[in-house]
C-alpha cells in the first residue's frame, strides 16, 4: 500500500499520544495510524519518551492512612474495571459496538474506524447534502466536535467553504482535489480559517472521508440560499 502523504502534524501527533484529544479527534488520527506506519511509530517513540519522563519523576510520599482507604476501595469492588468503549485509547483505541458481519466495504475500513460504524456503510443513515453529496452520522459527537462520513460521487464537489475553526479530512476511498493539491487514500487534511476552497472528488472513483469539525463550515460560494438551512452558516 503506498503511504500517505499528508499528516496530522507533530503537535496533534503529541496531543493524541498524551490522551488530550477528544475522542472524534482520536479516533481520526487512529485511524490515520492504520495507514500510516511512519506516524505509528513517531506515536510509539513519544508515548516511549513520556512514559520514561514518568518513571524519573520522584514518588510522592503516600500516608497509611491513605493507603488503607486505598485497599478498602479495592476489596468492596469485586468486579473488574470496565473501560468505556466510546473512548479511543492510545494506539488503535476500542470500537464502540460489536459488528455482526463483515461485508467486503467494511472489511477495508481499518480499525478503529470499522468497529465505530458497526454496520455495513449501506446501512448507515445516509442523508443529502449537496448534489452528488451525501453524509452519515454514527453518533460520535462530543459538544462541537461532530464525526461524520462523508462521501462524493465522482466529479462531485463540496460547495465553496471556509471554516470557523478546524477540520479534519480523512480520505478513505478514492480520492478528491483543491487548489492546494490531490488528496488519496490514508490522508489526513486539516483546514482552518486561512483556508477557502472547494474540493472536487476524483473523476472516477469519487471519494469517501472520516470528517471531523469542531466549528460550523461557513459557505462563501455563490449558491449558499440552495443549501440545506444546517448547511448555512
Amino acid at each position: 500500500m503506498i503511504e500517505p502523504k499528508y499528516h496530522p502534524g507533530e503537535e496533534i501527533l503529541l496531543d493524541y499520544a498524551g490522551g488530550s484529544l477528544a475522542e472524534p479527534q482520536a479516533l481520526v488520527v487512529a485511524t490515520h495510524l492504520a495507514f500510516c506506519p511512519g506516524c505509528r511509530r513517531q506515536v510509539a517513540e513519544m508515548e516511549a519518551i513520556g512514559g520514561a519522563l514518568l518513571d524519573d519523576e520522584a514518588p510522592e510520599p503516600v500516608s497509611l492512612e491513605c493507603l488503607a482507604e486505598v485497599m478498602a476501595r479495592l476489596d468492596a469492588d469485586s468486579d473488574p474495571v470496565r473501560l468505556d468503549h466510546g473512548q479511543v485509547q492510545g494506539g488503535f483505541g476500542t470500537g464502540r459496538r460489536a459488528y455482526p458481519a463483515l461485508d467486503p466495504e467494511l472489511i477495508q475500513i481499518p480499525e478503529p474506524l470499522r468497529g465505530y460504524l458497526g454496520v455495513p456503510l449501506a446501512r448507515l443513515d445516509w442523508r443529502f447534502v449537496a448534489r452528488g453529496m451525501d453524509e452519515a452520522d454514527f453518533g460520535l459527537n462530543m459538544g462541537p466536535v461532530k464525526a461524520r462520513l462523508l462521501r462524493l460521487q465522482a466529479g462531485a464537489a463540496v460547495p465553496r467553504h471556509s471554516h470557523l475553526g478546524l477540520e479534519i479530512n480523512l480520505v478513505l476511498f478514492g480520492g478528491y482535489s483543491d487548489h492546494r493539491g490531490h488528496y488519496h487514500r490514508g490522508d489526513l487534511v486539516i483546514d482552518d480559517n486561512t483556508v477557502d476552497h472547494r474540493p472536487i472528488a476524483e473523476r472516477e472513483a469519487g471519494c469517501m472521508c472520516l470528517s471531523v469539525t469542531d466549528a460550523p463550515l461557513q459557505m462563501t460560494g455563490g449558491l449558499v440560499r440552495f443549501l440545506p438551512a444546517r448547511l448555512r452558516w
